[in-house]
């Protein structure tokens, strides 16, 4: 049996983790990841028939029954991950009943997967309906989107015109633009259930004064997401108060669709 410690699984999650926290996104134990695993890969470092712990969750999850996540734990702190991350991770396997995680790896000391975790089971469900190649739920508090969410429109529509409008990158980036949940409790599964309902059209949701979710097939997917729409809240936090003369016109943005094969959501620069 391999070293798990040595897997890319393991490496990949520590680096990001790492990176997102020194970016300023996951202050204290803020933000979340969790990571829809390979059965068949993950079967070469871990015995998967040796459960160490069941776990209950508020959630009924049947519909992933048997589908196997790596998650970061809750109260846990990112800057932490590399340097203990048995305590930090956890690998658990959605229970037939669904409503309760086989623990199959880390989460050592008594530790459990982040609050939020239906709130990404949720999630998984709705991307997996729309991209069955989708594996990452990304959850972080990048500064200038949610400074955004405090003075502009969290219209769907209009949040995102004005994110393509700030970096000529954008459209391309994310076509299927931006979801905005307004303020609403978080770790419950009102908010968890709203996020759903916006992601199974786009990747990328913005909890309004609170943060965002960034969804992909890979870690690098989702963190580009996120980063994208972080660079271009930051312009548009440098600008909104200022008298703007210069734009790139709807016309324009079209066009730069085109020019690089993206789809914008329907009808959203008419």
């Amino acid at each position: 049996m391999k070293n798990i410690l040595e897997s890319p699984i393991i490496t990949e999650i520590c680096d990001m983790t790492a990176n997102m926290y020194r970016l300023g996104w996951d202050e204290r134990n803020g933000g979340n990841i969790s990571w829809l695993l390979d059965e068949q890969e993950l079967a070469e470092y871990l015995d998967l028939s040796q459960v160490i712990r069941n776990i209950p969750i508020a959630f009924d999850a049947a519909e992933l029954a048997g589908r196997i996540f790596l998650v970061t734990g809750t109260g846990k702190y990112f800057k932490n991950v590399t340097g203990n991350p048995q305590e930090n991770l956890g690998i658990v396997r959605v229970a037939s009943n669904g409503t309760e995680l086989e623990l199959l790896w880390g989460f050592e000391g008594g530790a459990l997967p982040t609050s939020e975790f239906p709130t990404h089971l949720m999630n998984h469900m709705a991307r997996l309906k729309a991209d069955p190649e989708h594996r990452i739920v990304m959850h972080c508090h990048p500064a200038n989107t949610i400074a955004m969410t405090f003075v502009h429109s969290i219209d769907d529509r209009e949040f995102t015109c004005t994110l393509w409008q700030m970096i000529t990158e954008c459209i391309v980036v994310f076509p299927d633009g931006v979801g905005v949940v307004p303020w609403m409790v978080s770790g419950t599964n009102d908010i968890g259930e709203a996020t759903a309902r916006k992601i199974k059209d786009c990747r990328l949701v913005v909890w309004a004064h609170h943060g965002i979710f960034g969804t992909g097939r890979t870690l690098d997917e989702a963190f580009g997401l996120i980063e994208t729409v972080e660079k271009a809240a930051q312009i548009y936090m440098k600008i909104a108060h200022l008298d703007i003369k210069n734009t790139i016109p709807k016309e324009q943005l079209k066009a730069l669709a085109e020019t690089f094969h993206a789809v914008p959501r329907e009808g959203w620069l008419d």
